[in-house]
């Protein structure tokens, strides 16, 4: 399958680009056992599909939940939604069917989409932090300062951002010469993956690009997620109280593990595809389904068990409860 899928190098030609690249499931595991793994996977698809598609129309037909920080978490759940339907069409193909084979440009759609999202989710962790600033810091004033108007701004500007940053990405990689070499190392495209492919070009500008990027989206954003805490922290002690202290902490949690599910796997991830020449492609692999596939999943659970008007919503969901909280 992989001969017929592959273009013949072309030696004598100055510029040439793959009709198709080949993706890769989980390295050293056959057709049978692919199918086999392919479980676990769905059940995480599952769990994401469900849960953040459950938060979605509980914050959409729950008015006592159309407040700030429950926007917000809307926008989350968007975001999630956004990273597994990208993934999902592709890593199922290769497992349920043996699919690889994707078009040179149906990658680079799906590269950027991929990226898109991810900054967007990035985006939207930074507003829950300061979210949280506010509510803890200014609570009489929060929802005059997080009115829906500024929400609505928030969520644009985190899109445009995305959107504008990424826009080059594509372009950078459609300029460069590929070798017949058209294997990828995941079951999706990714932009360092599909980088170093090239084989004739100087990659060092997208290397640099790619590094441009990642420090003014998700790098400025920790930094100021790791601020906004510092904070949140300094307010929290002029509480005074234990109790106090405690309850208003309390709030952060979820928003705290949901930053670090998303951020670590994010972080290893990028090292991975920078300096880990001599890591295993296992590891590879696996650290970007973690990345791609676990906050999607966990993200909803989260907010589910800390949450609860969440809790009391899906209560009455299940009950079919139709009355407005």
């Amino acid at each position: 399958m992989e001969a017929s899928q592959q273009d013949p190098p072309l030696s004598n030609v100055s510029f040439y680009q793959p009709s198709v690249l080949l993706m890769t499931g989980i390295p050293g595991m056959g057709k049978s056992h692919h199918r086999l793994v392919s479980i676990p996977f769905c059940l995480f698809y599952l769990v994401a599909l469900s849960g953040n598609c459950t938060i979605l129309f509980i914050i959409g037909r729950t008015p006592s939940l159309h407040e700030p920080m429950h926007y917000f978490l809307f926008m989350l759940a968007v975001m999630d939604l956004g990273l597994v339907m990208c993934t999902l069409p592709t890593t199922l193909g290769i497992f349920w069917f043996d699919i690889r084979a994707i078009g040179f440009d149906a990658c680079l759609t799906q590269m950027y989409f991929i990226h898109i999202v991810s900054v967007m989710e990035s985006s939207v962790l930074l507003a829950m932090a300061f979210d949280r600033f506010v509510a803890i810091s200014r609570p009489l004033r929060y929802k005059a300062i997080l009115t829906k108007s500024t929400i609505f701004k928030i969520g644009l500007a985190m899109l445009m951002r995305a959107a504008v940053s990424l826009l080059p990405v594509p372009f950078l990689l459609k300029r460069l010469t590929y070798c017949s070499n058209n294997n990828l190392s995941h079951s999706f495209c990714f932009h360092p993956d599909i980088m170093n492919l090239a084989c004739a070009d100087d990659i060092s500008v997208n290397i640099l690009y790619g590094l441009i990027v990642i420090l003014s989206t998700a790098g400025i954003d920790s930094v100021f997620i790791v601020l906004s805490y510092v904070l949140i922290i300094r307010t929290v002690l002029k509480l005074g109280t234990k109790g106090k202290c405690l309850k208003a902490l309390n709030t952060c949690v979820s928003h705290i593990c949901a930053v670090l599910i998303f951020f670590i796997p994010m972080i290893g991830l990028s090292m991975i595809h920078r300096f880990g020449k001599d890591v295993p492609p296992l590891v590879n692999t696996m650290v970007a389904y973690v990345y791609l596939i676990v906050p999607p999943a966990l993200n909803p659970i989260i907010y589910s068990i800390k949450s609860k008007q969440i809790r009391r919503a899906i209560l009455r969901l299940l009950l079919w409860k139709t009355d407005p909280l």
